[in-house]
């Protein structure tokens, strides 16, 4: 309201009603500083929701899930991809039996997180099993002779004011919440899975964030998808809410036995 109001006041002001079009084509866009840290780099640091798509269909549950028309075509012996719930509960929601959410299915829960940052390192906690990532912004090597993990090996580096993070080194696990809405469709990455995310900002309010897939196992080609971050300033007093996960829980799925 206020860019029309303003644009309005020009034309008035100036006469120049024949020359609306051009005007538009010429008038520079109205934007504001973003936050940078003291070596001029963006700050991220702050409270968020989580990453929301822009696209694609939504999960029969809260949180965000890949849209499948984005995804490459599978390779010969991809299918695995595709898993059926089997019924054991260790296998369809290990998350119920305290095993991690893994990257990047944890990233997209629908809980809120906080980003720590300095000059060497970026931290991301997620409220959802207090998952937290210590990513160096050095673009140093990926450690070696380490163990596959769950959340992988991330490591970023700059390009302009874009952040971009790439992860190596997980284990096979689950992509996303998909199986949600179709349990025949449990997605699950292999363990040659490299994420990159490019994160900046969109707005002074929004981070734009990519996450592209690179599955040699699973697709022919890597395959990209754009989500929203929303700052929740609002959301500082309160933080993180506790996140602790029952060693011996007796109600995997809501479902309690005797």
């Amino acid at each position: 309201m206020k860019r029309t109001l303003g644009y309005s006041i020009l034309l008035v002001a100036t006469g120049l009603l024949a020359g609306i079009g051009l005007a538009q084509q010429t008038k520079a866009p109205v934007t504001k500083a973003v936050k940078r840290t003291p070596d001029g780099k963006p700050d991220f640091t702050g409270t968020y929701e989580w990453p929301t798509a822009l696209s694609g269909e939504k999960c029969k549950c809260s949180a965000t899930i890949f849209d499948r028309t984005k995804f490459a075509p599978f390779k010969p012996g991809g299918e695995p991809f595709l898993e059926p719930r089997t019924g054991d509960m260790r296998h369809d929601e290990p998350r119920d039996f305290c095993m991690p959410a893994g990257f990047p299915s944890g990233m997209l829960s629908a809980n809120a997180m906080q980003f720590f940052q300095n000059n060497g390192f970026l931290v991301i906690v997620h409220e959802f099993q207090r998952m937290t990532r210590i990513i160096p912004l050095d673009g140093r090597k990926h450690r070696e002779g380490i163990e596959p993990s769950f959340y992988g090996d991330p490591v970023g580096h700059w390009e302009g004011d874009t952040l971009v993070v790439e992860t190596t080194n997980f284990k096979r696990w689950s992509l996303d919440d998909y199986f949600y809405t179709d349990p025949k469709q449990y997605r699950m990455h292999s363990d040659a899975l490299k994420t990159t995310e490019h994160i900046k900002w969109k707005d002074q309010s929004t981070i734009a964030y990519q996450i592209t897939i690179d599955d040699p196992k699973i697709f022919t080609a890597p395959w990209s998808q754009d989500f929203e971050i929303k700052s929740r300033p609002d959301w500082d007093g309160q933080g993180l809410y506790e996140y602790v996960c029952e060693e011996n829980n007796r109600c995997p799925g809501g479902h309690c036995g005797k």
